[in-house]
Formats: structure tokens, sequence, C-alpha cells
């Protein structure tokens, strides 16, 4: 490249901050190479920073500390039996599985080594953990919780999280049995004391994914990354069929920023674009995503003008929610899943979903992608989207509902607006819903006799350890069945949301950019969600987009480095 065509120029230049973002930085730096990351928005960290933070990462360190069994031969088997049966996935290719297992908890150790302080969820089983290769532990790896003063006037800069409180995962699912067991009481007492202790030492202590960004970009910073928002990349500058750089800026008044070693793309997905949605995943909306504003896709338009070939495109990171008056998001408003309900609560006791006309087509335990999935499947035949979420009033005492307290008064607004429908039996409830009522009676009988022995014998919902642990771990004789029986009856919609999109370009096992022959695009590389997943059409596990981001970013920055040092 000739440096004089670039008003400025990095080692590696970074599109995007998200969690990718920041872990190549730290590769580059370590290596002594310089970095820039451009970050459109006027906040840093994109849709990781207002996520649960999680990582899957097979075979880890903190399994290992905690006697966790785990291998890379049991991890290559579950993500062979989940991943590796996708149909028509080219994220996935075995080399790719590959790669990613031997390389994620190569990446765990190298951030432990940089400073970042990690550990992991007690327990959180794999989504399919009944596959061969599955674990009831989990992989998850999570930042611990962090006191974002730290960071100084970047503080301000960086995206804010779903999660209001410092807990950590494990004390957040304790909480929300609160009203039915002692465990529960116990953990929001913690919490709340870590609040207030954190307060008189003059903290601000945040966790989830907003802990995970804030630990990433204060080591970034430590290291000397060029971090700068508000500089949207418009188009990839390309010399001799090779990628050099970017140039950013409003139209006329564009920077072109050269890059040495090579461009890493991490700017998300269109998540926030309906006109792509509606080419690509047709009947979802973009008012039900909970990623970031800056997930437009443009980029991604960008990277297919260049022949980077794409896949999975019609596949998103589904997470089901209900969402109350006011609390789906839109034009400069980014979702809140704490005010909503999600895939915990339709996993509690005293609940069902159906269709619109009134049947129970899945087990609602399982993975949300998943969940997701089977929704719009059913809307193919059968009315699905949305569906209703079916509880009584042994739910509405115990439950979360909507980001509201369990057995606290509903907002009357709820009620007014037709968001929360009450009557005092399944057969009103359904006049209400407008279903037929003996086909929602039978449904919830069903149901009933199969939740009353702890035996769900049409959809399997418990029969995994994934299932259990997300209900009410002490509830019996099921974690998560429980009859709906109890007036009065609610309904509640319950639509296929998402926290971005789940294909992209399609990349080989060094996060290089693949053309539609199977070549890469010199000097360019990607990951995140502007990426076709690793995962395939699947969701192996809690962090598997997360995880993958950090991977293949680590990946790309040690390839790039590699490449300039052997030409």
């Amino acid at each position: 490249m000739n440096e004089s065509d670039f008003d400025e120029v990095f080692d590696l230049v970074v599109v995007g901050s998200g969690g990718g973002s920041m872990c190549a930085a730290l590769v580059a730096r370590a290596a002594g190479k310089s970095v820039v990351i451009l970050e459109k928005a006027e906040l840093v960290g994109g849709t990781t920073a207002m996520s649960g933070g999680v990582m899957w990462i097979p075979n880890n360190r903190f399994m290992k500390d905690a006697g966790c069994t785990d291998s890379s031969e049991s991890a290559m088997a579950y993500l062979e039996a989940t991943a590796g049966q996708s149909v028509d996935a080219p994220g996935t290719s075995r080399e790719r599985r590959a790669a990613y297992v031997n390389e994620a908890p190569k990446m765990v150790d190298f951030l432990v080594s940089q400073g970042i302080k990690l550990r992991r969820v007690d327990s959180w089983p794999d989504y399919y953990d009944e596959r061969p290769g599955g674990s009831v532990p989990g992989r998850t790896v999570i930042a611990e919780i962090f006191d974002v003063n730290e960071l100084g006037d970047w503080k301000l800069k960086l995206r804010s999280g779903f999660m209001a409180v410092p807990a950590y995962h494990s004390e957040a699912f304790e909480i929300s049995t609160m009203r039915s067991s002692w465990h529960g009481k116990l953990a929001l007492i913690k919490v709340v004391c870590r609040m207030g202790f954190s307060k008189l030492r003059g903290q601000q202590l945040v966790s989830f994914g907003r802990a995970l960004q804030a630990r990433m970009l204060q080591k970034a910073l430590q290291l000397g990354a060029d971090i700068r928002i508000n500089s949207p990349v418009r188009s990839f500058i390309v010399q001799d069929g090779t990628v050099s750089g970017v140039a950013v800026g409003a139209p006329g008044s564009e920077r072109r920023i050269g890059a040495r070693l090579g461009v890493l793309v991490n700017a998300g997905g269109f998540a926030r674009n309906q006109d792509m949605r509606d080419k690509y995943i047709p009947g979802t909306s973009s008012t039900w995503t909970a990623a970031s504003s800056g997930d437009t896709g443009e980029i991604l338009r960008e990277l297919m003008s260049l022949g980077a070939a794409t896949g999975q495109l019609n596949e998103l990171i589904g997470n089901q929610v209900s969402l109350p008056p006011g609390r789906e998001n839109g034009p400069g408003k980014e979702m809140n899943l704490s005010l909503t309900s999600s895939q915990m609560d339709f996993t509690k006791p005293h609940s069902v979903v159906v269709d619109q006309s009134g049947c129970r087509y899945m087990n609602e335990a399982g993975s949300y992608v998943q969940f997701c999935q089977n929704m719009l499947a059913r809307h193919k035949s059968v009315p699905a989207v949305p569906s209703w979420w079916i509880f009584d009033q042994q739910f509405m005492r115990k439950y979360m509902v909507g980001g509201t307290m369990p057995g606290t008064k509903k907002p009357q607004s709820w009620f007014d607006a037709g968001y929360l429908k009450k009557a005092d039996s399944i057969e009103e409830l359904a006049g209400l819903i407008k279903v037929n009522p003996a086909v929602l009676r039978a449904s919830t009988q069903r149901f009933n006799e199969g939740a009353k022995i702890g035996r769900d014998e049409e959809f399997k919902r418990g029969q995994r350890a994934y299932d259990e642990w997300l209900g009410d771990h002490y509830h019996r004789p099921s974690q998560t069945l429980g009859p709906v029986e109890q007036p009065p009856f609610y309904a509640a919609p319950v639509v296929p949301g998402d926290v971005g999109t789940f294909g992209g370009v399609v990349t080989d096992a060094f996060a290089r950019v693949l053309r539609g022959d199977g070549t890469p695009i010199k000097g360019l590389y990607a990951t995140g969600t502007t990426t076709a997943s690793v995962m395939g059409r699947v969701y192996a596990g809690a962090g598997s987009s997360i995880g993958p981001s950090f991977v293949w970013g680590y990946v790309a920055a040690r390839q790039a480095v590699a490449d300039a040092g052997a030409a």
C-alpha cells in the first residue's frame, strides 16, 4: 500500500466496537501494533454491552478449576451434534468448528493474562445437554462485576446494559424465585447490600455485558488503542485487490484511514433494518429486537459489494419477548430486556404458550433461538405470530411479569391497551383472545395432567437439565412444569424477538472474509454478527454469539500479525 494515499495509517483498523473488536485490539497492541477502533455511534460497546455478556467457551480454565469435566473431543462431539446438523449453513464448516474449539480456551487464557477478570457461572447447562458431548455444568464464561468509575470520562461513552443492579447471573436467577424460596430473598439481600456498600465507597458497580465491555475498554485504552466514536465507516478502500483501508465520515469530508495489516469488521448485522429483515427474515419486526440502534446493516451491504459470500441471512438470535405498551424499541430508542417478559419467564411453572388457534405447539423451556424458530415455522401453517402466553394467579403471585415484581399490581394501562387479558375462566379468557374455547381448554387440560406429575409427554418440557435449570429451582415435582388452574387467568402476546441477526459474510478458520469461490479477500477479516455464525442454525449454549465474536476477533488479529511477519 502507498501510505501517502491516506490521511493516516494504522496497522489494524477495526470497524465497530463490540466484544470482538476490543479483543482484537488487545492482541494487536500486545504484539506492538497500532490499532484504531471506529465506532459510528456516540457510545462504545455495541450490543455486547447491552447483553448478558456471556461467552460459550468449551474446555475453559474455570471449568478445570471447578473440577468440571470437559475436553476438546467432548466439545467437538457436541458441536457436531448441534451446529454440525445445520443445513445450508456455510458459516459452520467442520474446519471452523474445530478451530473454535481449539482457539476459544486460548482466547480466554490470553484475556486473563492481560488482567481481564473473568469467571464462570456455577451452573448453566448447554442448551441441548442431552446430546453427545453436552455439558450439564455448562461452558459459560462471564466478567466479574466492575466499577465503571474506573473508566473516568469514558464511563459516559460506554453503552448501558439491561441489568440495572450489580448482580451476577446466578444471583439474578435466584432473585426471580424470591416469592417461592428463601434462597431468592437472601440473594436479593446480598445484592442490595452490595449496592449499599459500593455507594459508600463511591463506586458505580455494573455487571453482565456492561461489565465485560467496561473491562475490555479499560484495558484497550491502557494499552494505547485509539478508540473513536461518531466515526462511521462509509466504504472500504481496495488497492491491487487488497483491502487497504476505509473511508470514514460524512460524504465530502471523509477521511481515508489506511491499514497495514488489514481491516477487521465487527459492525453487527441488520436487526434494526426493516427492509433487510423483510427480504431475508419476513414476518419479523425491527421493533422486537434488543440489538443496539447501530445494528443497521449498511456495512454488510458494503461487504457484499466487494464480492463477499454470505450465508444464514434468514437466521436470528431469537429471543421470545412479551412487550408491555411502550417497551418496544423505535427511532432513537433501544429495548431494555429487563422491562419485558423474556426467556426465563416463559419457562416458569403455571404457564404455557399457544398459537392463535389455542393449540400448544412446542417445548417452551428450550433454547430461545429454537423457540423463535418454532414460532415462525408454526406461523406458516397456523397463525402464531403473535402467540399467546397463558398463565394463572399462581404464576402472577410468584414470578415476574413484564419487568414487574412478583405479586405486585400490574399497571392499569396494560389492561386498557389490551396487552394483558384477565378472566375468571379459561373459556372466558379464550373469548378475550379470540380463540376456540374448547381448543384452549383441551390444550391446558393436557398440559395440566402432565404438569401435576412432573412429566410433559407432548413436548418433553423438563426432560433435560437446561429446561429444569431455567425454571423455579424450588418447585416440585418439576422445576418448569406447574398446572395452569388457579383463577384468575391471564394472557399476553409473545413475539419472536431477537438480540441480533445470525447470518452474514462467510469467513474461514482464520476469520478471513471469503468470496463466493471460497478464496479470501486479501486484507479483510470479520467477526461477530457481521458473519455467518460458526454455530450454524443452532444456538449451542449461552454465549454462542458473544463467544465467537471474541474468538474470531482474537484469531483475526493474530492472523493479521502473523501474515505481516511472514511477508
